[in-house]
């Protein structure tokens, strides 16, 4: 039976597990609701699994968590599925003149593994050579932060980083890694505790080799590319 499960949850993921693009799978309603409307209903949904686990939510460490869980989904840690929470990443002319590589190095990661809803946490190591512009330092981890309070895999979670720092920063000239671990691995499964996962995008020059090396040499990364 075991092995059955397993093969159906492989099944279940298919072979475009980590997606078919780099947007999240969002549908074409997903802004119908509003944020209150949203919360009520995921609220009766997490109060109706409680139960059906057998919880008595009668109890007073259990009587409130279903709206507690309900306002963390929707406020916290899916927060970054509403676009109005999309930071306004204001960029500046690069006065200095500075035409060496920028590097925002451990930004931390909290984010939602999208197969088991469980944490993915980590850091995101970010870089990016400016072409005329700059942004301000906060706006890199702000943008981190923003992609990753959503369902994700950390393969998505990347490209998206990068996408949107080109598109802020108007170059190609961008890269971003992120070693994270992935609770639905340590703490369930196979139960790997001391495993992580290490993902990157290069973009412009950071394809080339000595820029790519000179951005591992920066974040202290010996992993091959």
């Amino acid at each position: 039976m075991k092995i059955e499960r397993e093969i159906e949850d492989f099944d279940s993921l298919g072979d475009n597990h980590v997606g078919t693009s780099s947007n999240t799978p969002l549908r074409a309603d997903a802004f119908k609701l509003t944020k209150e409307e949203k919360i009520d209903i995921i609220k009766d949904d997490v109060r109706h699994i409680m139960e059906t686990l057998g919880l008595d939510l009668t109890d007073d460490s259990l009587q409130g968590t279903p709206n507690r869980v309900a306002k963390m989904f929707v406020s916290e840690i899916f927060g970054g599925l509403d676009p109005q929470k999309k930071p306004n990443a204001s960029t500046f002319e690069n006065k200095y003149k500075y035409g060496e590589m920028l590097v925002e190095k451990n930004i931390t990661v909290y984010s939602t593994c999208e197969h088991h809803l469980l944490p993915i946490v980590g850091k995101a190591h970010v870089a990016y050579i400016s072409n005329g512009t700059v942004v301000g330092l906060s706006k890199m981890n702000r943008i981190v932060d923003y992609f990753a309070k959503r369902p994700q895999v950390q393969e998505r979670l990347t490209i998206q980083i990068v996408e949107e720092l080109q598109k802020v920063l108007n170059t190609k000239d961008v890269a971003c890694v992120i070693d994270a671990k992935h609770l639905c691995v340590n703490s369930r499964g196979i139960r790997d505790t001391e495993s992580s996962t290490v993902t990157s995008e290069f973009g412009g020059k950071f394809k080339e080799k000595e820029t790519k090396r000179e951005f591992l040499d920066y974040i202290k990364l010996d992993t091959q590319f």
